[in-house]
């Protein structure tokens, strides 16, 4: 078992079941990764990043598939190939999408659209995908991935937000309809995370001392924040759950 901070909380029933994460080479997902991994499930992700998808599989015993989650195609196939390879998918954690800052009146069609795409598309077609193995097998967890950036509003951001809402629309409705066969629906939204793409493209002294001045708790979240409680959501402890949305933000919206 992978010796990390997620020892001390041990979900049995997690043991040898599939889980499947996007967007897992890097940030969040890699710590979803070594969070179910510690629970020694059968862990599969996908992500573009070929180089940082090898290496952490190594150093995980996970499972690595490279994909492109704009080819929907792809990532339909890429489905297939995890249920035909771990007898199915027991957890699916719809992590993967990029919170790019655009100029409002610069916005072009395509440059929309693929907002959308990076940031709702594969979270509603990998978890039609998934659906129906979940409800021959009886059920399953499919977790969700929003943000808080809708809830405050942030300027420059107008396809991430839309898109981040319109996660929580579509969480509400799964859970409503996979329901009946079993299939339990949640979303994560978190607040601000530390992580490498933030530190390198986002923050500043400013913008952190700013984060702890609205946070009601006064530590910055790191992704292990985030994967604590999909350990959680992907656990039968949950399974009075569902429709939810499960805000990890250490208090910055309630300003």
């Amino acid at each position: 078992m992978i010796q990390s901070e997620y020892s001390g909380a041990t979900y049995h029933c997690l043991r040898d079941r599939s889980i499947l994460i996007t967007g897992g080479a890097s940030g969040i997902g890699a710590e979803l990764v070594r969070a179910f991994a510690a629970q020694q499930a059968k862990v599969t992700f996908l992500d573009i990043d070929e180089e940082r998808g090898e290496s952490l599989a190594r150093d995980t015993g996970s499972r690595f598939l490279c994909c492109d989650l704009l080819d929907l195609d792809a990532l339909r196939a890429a489905v297939v190939k995890v249920e035909e390879q771990c007898g199915g998918v027991d957890v699916l954690v719809n992590n993967a999408g990029r919170d790019d800052r655009q100029a409002f009146l610069d916005i072009q069609p395509p440059q929309w659209h693929r907002m959308l795409a990076l940031n709702l598309d594969h979270q509603f077609f990998a978890s039609q995908a998934v659906a129906s193995g979940m409800a021959r097998r009886g059920g399953g967890s499919i977790i969700m991935l929003g943000s808080i950036s809708w809830m405050r509003g942030r300027p420059g951001m107008a396809g991430y937000t839309t898109a981040k809402a319109a996660i929580n629309g579509l969480t509400r409705t799964l859970a409503r309809e996979l329901g009946p066969s079993g299939i339990r629906v949640n979303c994560i939204v978190p607040g601000a995370i530390l992580t490498e793409r933030q530190k390198a493209l986002w923050l500043t002294p400013e913008l952190d001392a700013e984060f702890l001045r609205l946070q009601a708790l006064k530590f910055r979240l790191t992704p292990e924040h985030v994967a604590k409680l999909a350990l959680y959501l992907g656990s039968d402890e949950s399974n009075g759950c569902t429709g939810a949305n499960f805000v990890v933000d250490a208090g910055l919206t309630q300003n």
